[in-house]
């Protein structure tokens, strides 16, 4: 008998539509009515928050990540499942995966329609998550995404549809598996990332996103006393406009990290060229590049980086690095 804790923190899988169209939560989740009975399992129901996952802050993220902790050490659960708003699902699932060691399965779900509307995918979802958080093969997998009827690494995964049920994709690797009616198929298993427990998530780290004819103005607005880092999403392989890499230089001076990752949605950011703005200037000047990981989730790993005590410029970019 496998012991699974659902974790709900509301968003489209909990809500509801009305009669104008307009979905918006529910005060009791619809979740918690679904009688799903799986041979050799057994369901412990929580409702952790009620939040749309653009309300989902990293403090909330921090209470999941302590909650599962606790079930995993002292409650005798065997994984665990969070239903989740899917706009910031990504950035849960991968804060996870990096403060939490592999180990038991933990999967993340949502839904793209809400409970009520036609073609609700809410519930089926829940089904096979618990399917997979059930399942032996999860066991050592870091955590999952799954929805759709496919698996995904927590490390690599992103929304990619405002709408479609389909919209969790992972870029250039694919899914590391999928569900049949009655089965869970592996295809492959990415490699581990470094995990670090944090116990705070303090810090101001912005994103700043790179564009044709960029200059240093946004850049130069920041205040470093209130820095704490910086990603910016750059051109191509990991370029920058010349005016742009020049006002880099004073968050440098200032020993400001700063993360470098591409604005393409696929491939890895690399320090390949060598003239101004290039990635290999900036990658020397001390630019940090985060590889195959998105913005949103570099200034996580930054973050949580900073949190861990992570203050040795090598230490830090061994860290965002691998």
């Amino acid at each position: 008998m496998k012991k699974i804790l659902i974790l709900h923190t509301g968003g489209t899988i909990s809500m509801a539509e009305d009669e104008n169209g307009r979905v918006s939560p529910n005060e009791n989740n619809p979740m918690n009515a679904v009688n799903m009975q799986l041979d050799e399992v057994e369901l412990v129901s929580e409702d952790i928050f009620n939040l749309p996952s653009p309300h989902i802050s990293l403090s909330d993220m921090l209470v999941l990540k302590n909650r599962i902790k606790k079930a995993f050490l002292s409650e005798n659960f065997d994984g665990a499942v969070i239903t989740h708003g899917t706009d910031t699902l990504e950035e849960t699932a991968f804060f996870l995966d990096t403060t939490l060691s592999r180990g038991k399965p933990i999967v993340l779900t949502g839904a793209m329609r809400s409970s009520n509307e036609l073609g609700t995918d809410g519930i089926y979802n829940l089904l096979t998550a618990v399917r997979v958080a059930a399942d032996s093969h999860s066991w050592g997998r870091g955590v999952l995404v799954v929805m759709n009827d496919e698996i995904h690494s927590a490390r690599y995964v992103t929304k990619t549809h405002t709408t479609n049920v389909s919209t969790f994709q992972t870029p250039t690797h694919g899914p590391l598996g999928l569900l049949t009616k009655n089965k869970i198929i592996y295809f492959h298993k990415d490699s581990e990332n470094q995990h670090l427990d944090v116990h705070t998530v303090h810090g101001n780290v912005p994103i700043v996103k790179a564009y044709a004819g960029m200059t240093g103005e946004i850049l130069d607005l920041l205040d470093l006393t209130s820095l704490d880092g910086l990603v910016i999403e750059a051109l191509g392989a990991g370029n920058l406009p010349p005016a742009a890499s020049q006002s880099l230089q004073r968050l440098l001076q200032a020993n400001i990290p700063v993360v470098l990752v591409s604005r393409c949605f696929n491939g890895i950011a690399e320090a390949v060229y060598s003239y101004e703005g290039g990635g290999s200037q900036l990658y020397e000047a001390g630019v940090m590049f985060a590889d195959e990981v998105n913005s949103q989730k570099a200034r996580l790993k930054l973050l949580i980086g900073l949190n861990a005590g992570l203050n040795d410029a090598c230490e830090l970019r061994n860290f965002m690095e691998n």
